[in-house]
């Protein structure tokens, strides 16, 4: 048996170890490590915090190239409906070993601007199912334990999470997010405990512009300390170029796990996709390629600025 083989038998007996205590594995927004370029994955407050409708799709690769390690697959779509009135929805399928994970939620929020503050208020329902892959049958462990067993048929959770983000001046960026605020267990499973962990989101930033070089400079942190998940930090910068149609960021991670990452996008009209790669400092990472994360997002009606002036123009010269 390789030590690849030997790593994987111990991640197994890990998790099974764990659902031995516990019904909630983990809050599913630590996984996203591009929520600073995307909040609204994180933060209901920050639906429809965008003119413009956006769908984004997003797919996870946690420690690539070995075996049972996370993949995760997100849908999620914003955008205003009414005045002042936003919609949110996304649908969530996280693999971990042999622990599934899947999720949908539908949120609204409500956003007062001024022409010094936008902030907007958000409330999501979830629905969050837990379950155990079948194949863990086919381990060479002891799955007799009846908490495991009845894994398999899953346990569902309803959730409600708030959240707040805004921007001041058009350069100061914060958001609060509040997951789980209320968690409600679906199945009526005596056999199920029913855990609860308060967590919280924490995001910062200063957007920096330099017209005379059209680009924009953006430090921010996240502070996340989510259910079941150890306190850890984001330290982010991102660079927006020629109209945000090129950008490049980087992260460092502190706390729960030690890792850099970089990350590389374009903007195609309405398409924008980016890419980010990390390595962790842990001593896991020999065993592994690092994390791969792709995703796509269509931002639909999005006007870029030289729409912006031309429309302008039009409007002084109506009143005109």
């Amino acid at each position: 048996m390789t030590m690849k083989h030997i790593l994987y038998t111990l991640f197994i007996v890990f998790i099974s170890t764990q659902l031995m205590s516990q019904s909630r594995y983990f809050d599913e927004r630590y996984i996203f490590t591009q929520s600073y370029v995307q909040p609204v994955l994180v933060n209901p407050g920050a639906i429809g915090s965008t003119p413009y409708h956006t769908v984004f799709f997003g797919y996870r690769n946690t420690w690539a190239g070995f075996d049972g390690t996370p993949k995760t697959f997100t849908l999620s779509y914003d955008g205003p409906i009414a005045n002042r009135l936003s919609l949110g929805a996304m649908v969530l399928s996280d693999t971990n070993g042999a622990l599934e994970t899947t999720k949908g939620q539908v949120g609204l929020s409500y956003s007062i601007n001024s022409p010094e503050n936008k902030v907007g208020f958000g409330l999501t329902g979830e629905i969050v199912q837990h379950s155990v892959d079948a194949g863990v049958l086919n381990q060479n462990i002891d799955v007799d334990d009846p908490t495991i067993l009845s894994r398999f048929d899953g346990v569902n959770y309803f959730d409600v999470s708030f959240g707040v983000f805004g921007e001041y001046q058009e350069k100061f960026i914060y958001g609060l997010a509040l997951p789980s605020l209320v968690s409600s267990l679906i199945d009526d499973n005596p056999d199920v405990e029913r855990e609860q962990e308060f967590g919280y989101l924490l995001q910062l930033g200063y957007r920096h512009a330099m017209p005379q070089y059209d680009m924009t400079i953006t430090p921010s942190i996240m502070v996340k300390d989510l259910m079941f998940v150890p306190l850890h930090v984001d330290i982010n910068v991102l660079g927006e170029f020629l109209d945000d149609k090129l950008s490049g960021g980087i992260t460092y991670t502190v706390g729960a796990d030690e890792r850099l990452g970089f990350l590389i996008g374009t903007r195609l009209n309405a398409f924008n996709f980016f890419y980010t790669y990390n390595v962790s400092r842990h001593e896991f990472q020999q065993y592994n390629n690092g994390s791969h994360e792709i995703s796509v997002r269509l931002d639909i009606g999005r006007k870029d600025k030289v729409m912006m002036q031309e429309e302008e123009m039009m409007e002084k010269d109506i009143e005109q």
